[in-house]
């Protein structure tokens, strides 16, 4: 079982919140005398205790201690958080690059479990499991009109590697009902979209994230893209909230020369570990961009800072988060941790692009709401540049810190003003949810389509237009789609594709249509 980000595009979000969560260099550490050398820690435990004997109403303590310690959390940086177990395995698990399961992207459809698609060369594909069946029980557990969570789902059809599960379907496009034995595997959570030509000379890679796997991942598209011809390579890095600083800082070490400086960390101590490029790049010419937004932090932000800092390449897009904290993680013994900031990270010419966060609060985190009302999405002079930490790169041109990377080349936000709601809809999983319904109606047909073919389907058929926008409208959204049919309809179309055909013919014909990516091929 797989819930895939480009299945539910809303996770973007999610995503982006692990990644910022993590921060970019995590190690564990078990060394219990940190809470043991401040005697005041005896006035807690007392409290407690004296609470949990002598208090009027029954309650549960623990819930006290998870007060408490986001209590003092929350008097320190906006990235040094408590992790409650029921979050740190999902968290965990996502950071690790897989879990075990049976293999399929689905989502509850009319309180049915419906699998969009099965992952390829997965469990449930191989024993024949395909999109549009409803998974009815899991062993002799009932999965239909019983309104079970999504979280609750996930804990069904995980389980050991090698344990057998039996599923009983049903399947709509046939009308029959059968049972298969599903043995579960590992099932790999990818961090890395698509490695693919977008030209005759550039290849274009989507990083969503950066866990344990995305160095290899990326390395794995990297060689092939340059076994394709490819003399520029295009680092899609928008909406990436980071993750492991050890990933960001290896693909940089294919772009760059011998001892080239990637980044650096200076702790509380003053200690300085600095982290230089080695001799085995296999991209150490050519030509480099990266794409950066608003959603692009911590790891994303070490990658494009040593790119930009080194004068590699180009960046491309608008202002990143800037988040330049590193955390250490703590376990606390009960299978929840904390993650405290121990050290800042600086780019190679010295920059620590960490914006100030004296509002640690929601305004902290909300960075769109705040960079679209102030204009930044739209115009480059917008931008917030501190003229007072002004630094230099490898040749002397001038970068700015105090609050994220500041690209070289600014694109604006998708849309228009007032169209903003409008394409952050589209990017989620409402597109995604009603193409799956429609195709629901009659999969047979879809089926025997050409992707010419669908999308004359889509575009001259304005029953696909109407039924979206009773789509979102029913979800509660009152948006006017009537002045943007066609791009809606092209974000309609992708997802046919998407969900009939592959990935690479998805983001193929899905990047064709990206204002940034257009900007890049362009120059």
């Amino acid at each position: 079982m797989k819930m895939n980000k480009v299945y539910f595009p809303i996770v973007i979000a999610v995503a982006i919140a692990i990644g910022l969560l993590l921060g970019s260099k995590l190690n564990s550490s078990t060394d219990n005398s940190l809470f043991s050398r401040n005697s005041n820690k005896n006035k807690l435990n007392k409290l407690i205790d004296f609470i949990e004997k002598e208090y009027v109403d029954s309650l549960n303590t623990d819930s006290i201690v998870d007060l408490t310690v986001n209590g003092i959390l929350e008097k320190l940086d906006p990235h040094s958080v408590y992790i409650p177990k029921s979050d740190l395995d999902a968290i965990t698990q996502s950071m690790r690059g897989d879990f075990v399961g049976i293999g399929v992207n689905f989502y509850m459809y009319n309180d049915s479990l419906a699998v969009i698609k099965p992952i390829a060369f997965g469990p449930s594909e191989k024993v024949g499991i395909k999109a549009g069946d409803r998974i009815l029980f899991a062993d002799r557990l009932q999965l239909y009109n019983k309104k079970i969570s999504t979280d609750s789902l996930f804990a069904i059809l995980k389980g050991e590697q090698g344990s057998t599960i039996k599923l009983t379907v049903f399947r709509k496009s046939e009308n029959k009902k059968f049972a298969v034995n599903v043995k579960r595997d590992v099932i790999p959570i990818k961090s890395v979209d698509i490695a693919t030509m977008v030209s005759k000379t550039a290849g274009y890679i989507k990083v969503n994230r950066f866990a344990e796997t995305t160095y290899d991942e990326f390395f794995k598209g990297l060689s092939q893209l340059k076994k394709q011809g490819a003399k520029e390579i295009i680092i899609d890095l928008r909406d990436n909230g980071g993750g492991y600083l050890e990933s960001a800082v290896a693909i940089a070490d294919e772009f760059l020369k011998n001892k080239e400086l990637i980044v650096k960390t200076k702790n509380k101590k003053g200690k300085v570990d600095t982290t230089l490029a080695t001799e085995k790049g296999i991209f150490e010419k050519g030509k480099v961009t990266i794409l950066i937004n608003e959603n692009t932090a911590s790891a994303s932000e070490i990658l494009a800072g040593a790119i930009q800092d080194n004068d590699r390449g180009t960046i491309v897009g608008r202002r990143s988060f800037g988040k330049g904290l590193v955390q250490r993680e703590m376990p606390l013994g009960d299978g929840s941790a904390v993650r405290l900031t121990v050290a800042r990270y600086y780019t190679p010419s010295g920059r620590s692009i960490q914006k100030p966060y004296e509002d640690k609060a929601e305004n902290y985190f909300n960075e769109f709401e705040k960079r679209f009302e102030s204009g930044e999405l739209y115009e480059k002079d917008k931008t917030k540049i501190a003229d007072s930490l002004k630094f230099k790169t490898k040749k002397g041109r001038t970068v700015y810190g105090g609050g994220g990377i500041i690209p070289d080349v600014f694109v604006p936000f998708e849309g228009k003003h007032g169209e903003e709601m409008t394409t952050l809809m589209l990017q989620s999983g409402f597109v995604n949810y009603f193409v799956f319904e429609q195709i629901d109606k009659n999969r047979n047909k879809f089926a025997k389509m050409s992707i010419e073919e669908i999308k004359k389907e889509v575009h001259q058929n304005n029953n696909y237009f109407n039924a979206f926008k009773k789509h979102i409208a029913t979800s509660g959204l009152m948006l006017n789609l009537d002045n943007q049919k066609e791009k809606t309809l092209h974000y309609i179309h992708a997802e046919f594709v998407h969900q009939l055909f592959d990935e690479k013919q998805y983001y193929q014909l899905l990047l064709k249509e990206d204002l940034m990516l257009n900007k890049v091929l362009n120059r």
